[in-house]
């Protein structure tokens, strides 16, 4: 009996023991909710020092207190998710959309303290990028087409594009499509967190700063545009995330997904997500390589979202034998 008890593990016993440690934390996890907890980190740390930044200047903006409501607000929805899963596992609907939640908080945070985290720009590379293939910047040229009411349609189109990001995969939900509703969610969740580290890797500022001695323009004036400009206001005046464009990965991956699953809804999405596109260059959110990106992005999550969530959900039968 002693014997038994002193006797060293063997390989594949070691193995066997070590994996059920390895996976029992990770891999019950749904891969959305372990890239929360990946970001929700860094963003705790990077909304902190920003805070305390500017409280040592005497002035905290307004933007920041939001992000400190919103971190504290992510950890009691965290917890709350916790305690369904444990709880309430019937109540799926809660825990398959509280991870888009997540990613909009994180992103909000991340978005509003990227320079805290990589204080080199980029922006001279894009501008110069757009000039070599335009020969000129984009978002100058479009000034000949500005009128009050294409701003009008502009504006509602680049406002209503969280609208669209969540649209396919609750419609599919809704339907009962339950397998494609997860292709969808989380490859749109894994295009979100794959532009924070792309916003962070690469910081740019966006055309309407970095290039605003050139406008001779204004958008203002009209109802739907004043709303956009005070929206775009709130966030802070050396906003780092243009490159690439989220708005046009996942505006482009929603449409593949309903191109693929929902086919109606896509003719209905269309000629908003096209107009939602053309917004970011003529509202000079994105340079055009900003676009070129975020299509590439947006295909890439399209393609490899679903086949990364297969891996992932196949490493939990493992954990099923070990408990």
């Amino acid at each position: 009996m002693n014997k038994a008890v002193t006797e060293p593990l063997k390989p594949a016993e070691y193995t066997k023991n070590t994996e059920s440690h390895w996976y029992s934390w990770i891999f019950r996890l749904r891969i959305e909710e372990f890239l929360a907890l990946i970001f929700f980190g860094p963003m705790i740390y990077f909304t902190s020092k920003a805070y305390l930044f500017f409280r040592s200047q005497g002035h905290v903006p307004k933007y920041l207190v939001g992000d400190i409501q919103r971190v504290f607000g992510v950890l009691v929805i965290i917890a709350l998710t916790i305690l369904i899963v444990k709880l309430r596992p019937q109540w799926t609907f809660l825990r398959d959309s509280l991870p888009f939640a997540y990613c909009l908080a994180i992103y909000t945070n991340l978005h509003d303290t990227i320079h805290f985290v990589n204080p080199h720009d980029i922006q001279d590379k894009l501008i110069a990028i757009d000039a070599f293939l335009f020969g000129c910047q984009p978002t100058v040229w479009a000034e000949r087409f500005i009128h009050p009411w294409l701003t009008e349609i502009f504006s509602f189109c680049y406002m209503i594009f969280f609208i669209f990001a969540p649209l396919v995969a609750l419609t599919l939900y809704l339907l009962g499509r339950r397998q494609e509703f997860r292709n969808t969610l989380v490859s749109v969740i894994l295009c979100f967190y794959s532009g924070y580290f792309l916003y962070v890797t690469f910081p740019a500022a966006p055309p309407r700063l970095a290039l605003k001695n050139l406008y001779t323009m204004h958008f203002n004036g009209t109802l739907i545009a004043d709303a956009a400009i005070r929206m775009v206001n709130i966030l802070p005046s050396d906003s780092r995330a243009a490159f690439p464009s989220l708005h046009a990965a996942v505006t482009l991956l929603s449409l593949l997904f309903a191109w693929k699953y929902v086919r109606p809804l896509f003719w209905i999405m269309l000629p908003f997500c096209t107009g939602l596109i053309l917004s970011t260059v003529y509202l000079r959110h994105h340079y055009v390589i900003d676009l070129i990106a975020g299509f590439a992005l947006g295909i890439l999550a399209f393609y490899f979202g679903p086949k990364i969530d297969d891996w992932w959900r196949s490493k939990k039968p493992n954990m099923a034998k070990t408990g």
